[in-house]
């Protein structure tokens, strides 16, 4: 008999494919935007010819880049499997801004591009090479779908992909040798085997409890407990609110920059973490984007998800879902920014002292054991997404050409038309803006909220900001 292989999903990972549906594509991604350099062509392109030459020399390093889904018989749930019929030329994609390319196209672009669902008979992940950028530039625009890797595993990504110097060298490919594949029967017959040994599984974590009353079991304990303070959230619904209801299958992009010295400048003086500063810009923005929908935000109980990444010692470049969550309630009814920031403050301050994110992650660990719909817990408890995480700062480059900017894209979750993901780089805090195009199609003016706010509590702060965020453009489509 062959000798296969496979991985099977994480139940996290594996919920990201069960959540997705028609109007909602799990996949996350980003747009960044590179300066030509050694890249450019002398008619004016850009050199995709080594930009796919040296991705093929670096697949081997992200595994995953080359193995599709398989399903076990009779179940929702997945394993990775080898793709014998794996083709870069599927993922790697080139095509052209009409030139000079403006920002508001490419934000158009990206839209549309985000919003495609990825080919699930395939691996899954692309990347668009778009050429014509104004200014001698080209973007990359890339999606992965949700279930291969979160946001900190992304960042693990980079040193297979960029470097910190323009100087680089196109390594050989490594030949791919695809394992075989089990077959379905094989697939159901491990999983029966795998079924029938959780109850003993289940047992063996019980009696680690008993022999270690004093750590883990305070531990759990500790979980249950902030379980029960999570219930409220679900007992007492987050309010209803424009950013809020079905979702359709279009998207909207936008985004913008602000300089991560004045961001730090705001934390030192007010004395709280750059992502209070974050959260309290977030908070300014949907306060003023809900008063011109003639909304009273005084009136509204208003939360956002964040993750809290839970990667421990040795996970650092590895795949799949490492992440938790906190539900953080911004003060979107106080009209004085420090005040807001105040408020945001003691909140991160109770739930970074809680073990709210050790209760997701044992709800997460306990799903692996009993299936049951976390989607489902989870709905009707946030109004809205919001991501924060911290890139390197310095510059780096892509096969000799320097990247200027990175904006993130994220999945739309049930019920939730907006999320803010945030990316600090070289200096730079990039802000990027997914909505659903039918509720909130002038996400431009909620971008534009994000630069009063974030002017709006440097003032307050008593600073000046170092230089404009700058000009944005709308990706609305006309």
């Amino acid at each position: 008999m062959a000798h296969y292989k496979y991985e099977r999903l994480s139940a996290q990972d594996n919920d990201f494919l069960r959540w997705e549906s028609e109007n909602l594509s799990m996949h996350g991604g980003g747009i960044i935007v590179f300066d030509a350099g050694s890249l450019a062509t002398a008619e004016g392109g850009i050199d995709f010819a080594t930009i796919k030459r040296g991705l093929e020399g670096v697949l081997h390093k992200i595994p995953r880049y080359r193995q599709r889904l398989a399903w076990i018989p009779g179940t929702d749930r997945a394993v990775w499997i080898d793709d014998a019929t794996f083709n870069i030329d599927y993922h790697i994609r080139h095509t052209a801004l009409p030139r000079p390319g403006s920002e508001a196209q490419l934000k158009q672009l990206g839209a549309r591009i985000a919003e495609r669902r990825l080919d699930r008979l395939r691996p899954l992940w692309e990347m668009w090479v778009v050429e014509g950028l104004e200014g001698g530039r080209f973007a990359l625009i890339w999606k992965t779908h949700h279930c291969v890797v979160d946001g900190m595993g992304g960042l693990d990504l980079l040193p297979t992909l960029l470097s910190a110097s323009p100087d680089y060298t196109l390594s050989e490919p490594h030949r791919f040798i695809p394992r075989p594949a089990p077959s379905e029967d094989e697939l159901l017959r491990d999983d029966r085997a795998r079924r029938a040994a959780l109850p003993l599984r289940a047992l063996g974590g019980v009696a680690n409890l008993l022999r270690d009353p004093g750590g883990s079991a305070e531990e759990l304990g500790e979980g249950l407990r902030e379980l029960v303070k999570m219930a409220r959230f679900k007992a007492v619904p987050a309010s209803d609110t424009p950013l809020n209801g079905p979702v359709g299958p279009h998207r909207v992009l936008d985004w913008l920059s602000t300089p991560l010295s004045d961001v730090k400048e705001i934390r030192k003086a007010l004395e709280c973490s750059v992502n209070d500063v974050v959260l309290a810009i977030v908070t300014g923005a949907v306060r003023e984007f809900l008063i011109q929908r003639q909304v009273r935000p005084e009136m509204l109980e208003f939360r956002v998800a964040t993750p809290v990444n839970v990667r421990r010692e040795g996970d650092e470049g590895s795949l799949g879902n490492r992440v938790s969550s906190w539900i953080v309630p911004l003060p979107i009814g106080l009209e004085d920014p420090i005040e807001r920031v105040a408020a945001i403050h003691a909140t991160t301050r109770e739930l970074k002292e809680s073990h709210q994110a050790a209760a997701v992650e044992m709800v997460e660990a306990l799903h692996e054991w009993i299936p049951f719909d976390i989607q489902a817990l989870s709905t009707g408890t946030q109004n809205a997404y919001v991501t924060n995480l911290p890139g390197p700062q310095m510059p780096l480059y892509f096969f000799g050409a320097e990247m200027r900017e990175a904006y993130l894209f994220s999945p739309l979750l049930e019920n939730l038309g907006l999320a803010v993901g945030v990316l600090s780089y070289n200096g730079r805090l990039c802000w990027g803006l997914t909505a659903d195009y039918d509720r909130i199609p002038d996400v431009s003016a909620l971008a534009q909220h994000l630069e009063s706010s974030f002017e709006e509590l440097a003032d307050a702060a008593g600073l000046r900001v170092s230089s404009a965020p700058g000009t944005r453009s709308s990706s609305r489509r006309e």
